[in-house]
């Protein structure tokens, strides 16, 4: 399989797995492999998890060894699409994965509503607002900026995709929390579990992840900070390299 211009092979050694990245247009960052590392998806074979606003595709495939069920990544952008779609090729998982190159409106097109167990999302981050700064390449500003969805069809489409029960597993950004928190509620998804990323002890959170089940029952868990880097900023902490270079336990 052939790389496009300005393409690159990268691989998460920890499970080897390969993506495709484009430098000129979108590569996948750590939140999406603490994303994946975070989420619990249902083994079973008949289990259906969906990777909204999947970009590259990096998410699923970091999670896909997690269960043995069906995974359909859902991206609006054509050529990130593309890109998914071959590193599942490349990873031999085309009978697992299947990726939609479909905009956040027209996913009951092709998913039925109520049908997935697992939802993960790694949504845009910033609101697009006259006095918002917004990356000058256009592929990376419409993954991380309220361009083509908002925060409120993010988290009502995924709640009405999940059936009651279902779990939804979100990366996104601290000072936007409280927003996150109360759209969720909203939209019928109860908080379970919030846990934080700091670049470095003593440095503020720049990462949330949030675990948020359909109908649940009100009761959540702030679990132990995730430490990125070493305090003298030589590599990764011990947590962190054993996700990037280590084993997971799925």
């Amino acid at each position: 399989m052939g790389l496009k211009p300005n393409e690159r092979i990268d691989e998460l050694y920890s499970l080897g797995i390969k993506i495709i990245q484009n430098s000129k247009t979108f590569s996948f960052s750590l939140d999406a492999v603490l994303l994946a590392y975070f989420a619990q998806l249902k083994r079973s074979s008949k289990s259906l998890t969906v990777d909204l606003c999947a970009g590259n595709g990096a998410v699923g495939l970091f999670a896909s060894h997690k269960t043995r069920g069906k995974i359909i990544g859902v991206e609006i952008q054509p050529k990130l699409a593309d890109m998914a779609k071959r590193s599942v090729e490349l990873n031999h998982l085309s009978s697992q994965i299947k990726v939609l190159p479909i905009d956040l409106k027209d996913v009951f097109k092709f998913i039925k509503p109520n049908s997935a167990n697992v939802v993960l999302c790694n949504p845009p981050y910033f609101k697009t607002l006259p006095t918002t700064k917004v990356s000058g390449n256009p592929y990376l500003a419409i993954a991380r900026s309220e361009i083509k969805t908002n925060l409120n069809q993010v988290i009502s489409t995924i709640s009405k995709l999940l059936n009651t029960r279902g779990t939804a597993f979100i990366v996104y950004r601290p000072n936007r929390l409280i927003e996150m928190l109360n759209t969720l509620q909203k939209n019928k998804l109860v908080p379970k579990a919030i846990q934080f990323a700091h670049p470095r002890l003593n440095q503020p959170s720049q990462l949330v992840l949030i675990k948020a089940v359909k109908c649940g029952k009100p009761g959540v868990k702030i679990l132990p900070p995730i430490i990125v880097r070493n305090e003298n900023n030589s590599g990764y902490s011990k947590f962190m390299h054993q996700i990037m270079f280590g084993s997971w336990n799925a």
